[in-house]
């Protein structure tokens, strides 16, 4: 069976909605001949908008056209661009896509009717209890799913006279806290509260019974309630909940079995449609007549018990490594940790990318500058600061950023199913991490938890390089003279005092020499202040080409540049002195300037005491200098 790539695009894997579809898909990959690439989200939990945009980044690493086909949950993603640039650059690539429970007319579509689901549950909550007093927990306003379950209830409620106006409906997000904040409304909205909630899905509606138990109410005794989507099992929840029962599961292998029959040839239609059966239980007042069996139970408290024992155990491990993360203070340590936690976690495959420009400086030098932009989208390549494979680290190096892995892993069997999630900090764009057969369960909060912990303690990391080289930047300033490059008076204090004072304490001898360049004023005069520069930028650029045995040089001032040197002997000060007027007598016959270059120098050798100021030396060899100067016979610094 030929192999094939296949991208799912997909948010909120904590949610088991999403983590139902994906094991789907798990469990039927290898058979179908797909490796698989979730590039998954966690927008829409923080409230924040520049959050959610870092984290819709990762939906833009994909480059679609390098995929055979791909499986959309676009109706997780609760922001309409994000979903449009998705299709649209699906279609732009032509690939087959699955789109779950989201029906796009040109694409593949796996769903359920949840508009006759939603219907009975409404139908059921009237016309079998009597309730004329109803609420509604939606989900988002602009969700395919939400829209249609919404809409089926509307039409019940119409068909009957019931009102059912919006300040009946509550929008949430399909999350828990949704059906928390829905009950407070209603408690705060309504003089009296209904006398059944109906909820979108199951989550809200296990929230929203907690809540309404919290105020004193009992379900159903008080408020009936029902869910959607049958996600938890019925013992889950302070009581048997009234839910839609429906495949998840068989969606996500229905949608890997769909594209292996497409890449075949053998499909035999675009859509399908998955049955539904609605589960009238405890919530709403119904008796499911269901015998309970006391292992059942048993079973559910150790299944429950064993997921809260790993949860802690992992989420102990995230905050150690949370804390060793921002108590690093520098790249490699943070690296260093972050390896060990790997090693610890032991996935099958790990791989931690950054962008080229994760650490740039560009901030710093443009500080202030309104035009800055901070980088929201992947570089064009990146680098593997991270390569864990089948239990050793890798060199992955750089990389093109749509190959995605640093290894290609065509050789290996189908079935491979890696995760994409992205780093970032607010809106920048850091990189992104690439898992796949992590022992560590991928679908819960602790996970989404442990990713914001990494790329918070990356930004710090990144904040840290970067006041580093502001550090620097302002030594530098301090230190260098900001037209040569060179040493300035402070630099060369600083460069020189600690040797200077050794010097001194253990009798060893310094040399310094005072260099002036000729004719200053003439050039400026005659040919203007820039190509005067240009011969200050000549001695310069002299003295770094011929100070090459660690001597210390810089610009004293105006037309003035002092050398400091230790251990230095007459004839070392000789030959360098020779080598200055030589590289001199080099650049004058060039003719690259319209004047002729010229110097003076003059040096003195000695031991000073321990107590002697420096600059008493860059004044005895001033005076030297001069000296030399005064000997120059009068001479034209201009060519004619």
């Amino acid at each position: 069976m030929t192999k094939h790539r296949v991208a799912v695009i997909v948010a909120g894997i904590d949610q088991s909605y999403q983590s139902a579809i994906l094991e789907g898909m798990r469990t039927s990959a290898e058979s179908c001949g797909l490796d698989i690439s979730v590039f998954a989200s966690f927008s829409g939990t923080m409230g924040n908008l520049r959050h959610d945009k870092g984290e819709f980044n990762i939906f833009r690493l994909p480059n679609f056209s390098d995929f055979d086909g791909a499986v959309l949950l676009t109706n997780t993603i609760d922001y309409p661009p994000v979903v449009s640039d998705i299709i649209t650059r699906i279609r732009e690539a032509q690939i087959p896509a699955v789109c779950i429970d989201n029906d796009i007319p040109d694409m593949l579509y796996i769903g359920i009717d949840n508009r006759t689901a939603m219907r009975n549950i409404t139908e059921h909550f009237i016309s079998v209890h009597g309730f004329t007093d109803i609420c509604y927990i939606s989900g988002p306003a602009d969700n395919p799913e939400s829209a249609d379950r919404l809409g089926a209830f509307l039409e019940v409620m119409e068909a009957h006279g019931l009102s059912a106006g919006e300040d009946r409906i509550y929008y949430g997000d399909f999350r828990a806290p949704a059906g928390t904040a829905a009950v407070e409304h209603f408690l705060a909205a309504r003089e009296t509260m209904p006398q059944a909630i109906i909820c979108a899905n199951d989550v809200m509606a296990a929230t929203a019974i907690n809540r309404l138990a919290e105020a004193g109410y009992k379900v159903p005794e008080d408020i009936a309630v029902s869910g959607f989507d049958n996600t938890y099992s019925r013992h889950n929840y302070q009581v048997e909940l009234t839910t839609v029962d429906r495949p998840l599961s068989l969606s996500g292998s229905l949608a890997c079995k769909m594209l292996r029959d497409y890449f075949s040839k053998t499909l035999s239609g675009r859509s399908v449609v998955l049955d539904m059966s609605e589960r009238f239980a405890e919530s709403c007042g119904c008796s499911s007549g269901t015998v309970y069996d006391i292992e059942d139970y048993r079973r559910l408290n150790y299944n429950n018990y064993r997921k809260f024992e790993m949860s802690e155990f992992y989420l102990s491990d995230f905050n150690r490594l949370s804390c060793d993360l921002l108590g690093c203070n520098s790249f490699g340590e943070y690296i260093a940790s972050l390896k060990s936690f790997i090693k610890q976690m032991d996935p099958g495959e790990f791989y931690f990318c950054l962008c080229e420009d994760w650490d740039d400086e560009t901030e710093v030098e443009a500080a202030g500058s309104e035009d800055l932009k901070t980088p929201d989208t992947y570089t064009e390549n990146v680098l593997t600061a991270i390569a864990y494979k089948n239990g050793e680290f890798l060199e992955g190096g750089t990389f093109p950023t749509r190959q995605l892995l640093p290894f290609s892993g065509e050789d290996e069997p189908a079935g491979r199913f890696y995760y994409f999630v992205p780093l970032h900090f607010g809106e920048r764009c850091l990189g992104y991490m690439a898992i796949r057969d992590c022992k560590v369960p991928l679908h819960n909060t602790v996970f989404q938890n442990w990713c914001i912990s990494i790329s918070n303690s990356l930004e710090n990391i990144r904040k840290l390089i970067n006041m580093d080289f502001a550090v620097r930047r302002l030594s530098r300033l301090y230190t260098r003279d900001t037209f040569s490059g060179i040493y300035n008076r402070n630099g060369f204090v600083e460069a020189t005092s600690e040797l200077y004072r050794k010097c001194a304490e253990e009798k060893r001898e310094i040399m310094l020499m005072f260099i002036d360049l000729d004719g200053l004023k003439i050039i400026n005069d005659t040919f203007g202040h820039n190509v005067g520069d240009n011969a200050i930028s000549d001695i310069a650029e002299i003295l770094c080409d011929t100070c090459v045995n660690d001597e210390i040089f810089c610009r004293f001032g105006g037309d003035e540049f002092i050398i400091f040197s230790a251990d230095c002997t007459d004839l070392m000060a000789k030959r360098l002195t020779s080598q200055i007027e030589e590289a001199i007598h080099d650049i004058n016959e060039s003719g690259v300037n319209p004047y002729e270059l010229s110097a003076s120098t003059g040096y003195v050798i000695a031991v000073p005491e321990p107590d002697e100021d420096l600059f008493n030396f860059v004044t005895a060899a001033d005076k030297k200098m001069y000296i030399e100067k005064r000997k120059k016979k009068l001479s034209r610094y201009l060519k004619s």
